[in-house]
């Protein structure tokens, strides 16, 4: 039989094992809940220092492309007719304060204007986006019934009863278009052919047609006779020009009619597009629409009117 002694020396080392056991165990959940919490905060501030760079050089990239669309003013503001820049979609590349800005502008006389075109335009504007002969001639006389003053429904057109039987909420404007995606609300159409003809159209230039001395790939398929292959290769060629050339009318290039494509002097609206892209690749675009002409009451020599920001680069 053990000694009364020996059994209560067991019981003493016993109970001074079982406290020291416990302290380890809750040092260890300390340290395991500093790890977390050093981690969450390192996690945090990871985070923030990534939204911030983020932030920094979406701000930097978005004021860069706005410098763009200044400078785009400034160059077509140039008297010196072999200096001015050309509105004929050719892009112009500039470093401005480490950021590389590609600038493109198209004057506005290039474009069909959905308030004064007239349906043989529209109609091959429409062929020309890859819409069917029959569709294209239903969207043509519907942008026509939307803008005309009366209710009388063109041959392939539609009035507020054709509106009200396929179910939508609205009726034809008539009158002009106070918005380009206004189109939209056009029966027949949808957002897939909007996409399209998008790029090629304006509310700014008054012309029943396109001036294809600045007209885009869109618009230049609105010429009667145009092809495409012809399209871009006389985009092509006229962007090689030097300035001044298609006003001088010695460009050499012709129109499937034979006619030579020359500048017929254009007007004071412009669509600029401003690409900025940082040397990180962080980058954004800016795509307005201004007018020149005059200081207006902000103080600029030219007013805008359409803009677009934030897009991807």
């Amino acid at each position: 039989m053990m000694p009364f002694f020996a059994i209560a020396g067991f019981a003493h080392c016993h109970a001074q094992r079982r406290p020291r056991g416990v302290a380890f165990v809750l040092v260890m959940w300390v340290i395991a809940m500093l790890s977390i919490l050093l981690g969450s905060f390192a996690l945090i501030a990871r985070t923030e220092s990534m939204q911030s760079r983020h932030l920094f050089d979406t701000t930097t990239a978005r004021y860069a492309a706005e410098a763009g669309i200044n400078l785009a003013v400034y160059g077509l503001s140039k008297s010196d007719p072999t200096q001015k820049w050309v509105a004929d979609g050719r892009p112009y590349s500039i470093v401005f304060d480490g950021v590389e800005l590609e600038i493109s502008l198209t004057d506005d006389s290039g474009k069909i204007d959905i308030n004064a075109a007239d349906p043989v335009a529209l109609k091959s504007l429409f062929v020309g986006a890859g819409v069917e002969e029959a569709k294209a001639e239903e969207l043509a006389d519907a942008i026509q019934d939307w803008r005309d003053p009366d209710d009388q429904t063109g041959l392939h057109g539609a009035e507020q009863g054709d509106y009200r039987a396929a179910g939508l909420p609205y009726s034809p404007r008539n009158a002009p278009f106070e918005t380009l995606s206004e189109i939209q609300q056009v029966f027949g159409m949808d957002y897939s052919i909007y996409s399209k003809i998008e790029p090629a159209i304006t509310m700014f230039s008054g012309r029943s047609t396109p001036s294809a001395a600045y007209a885009p790939m869109e618009a230049m398929m609105a010429i009667p006779g145009m092809t495409p292959d012809l399209a871009r290769q006389l985009i092509q060629e006229r962007q090689q020009l030097a300035p001044g050339m298609l006003n001088q009318g010695g460009s050499g290039l012709l129109l499937p009619d034979g006619s030579p494509l020359m500048a017929d002097g254009g007007g004071l609206t412009y669509s600029v597009k401003s690409r900025a892209k940082l040397p990180n690749g962080a980058g954004t675009v800016l795509d307005a629409t201004i007018r020149m002409g005059g200081m207006n009451s902000a103080g600029r020599p030219f007013v805008v009117l359409r803009w677009r920001d934030g897009e991807n680069a």
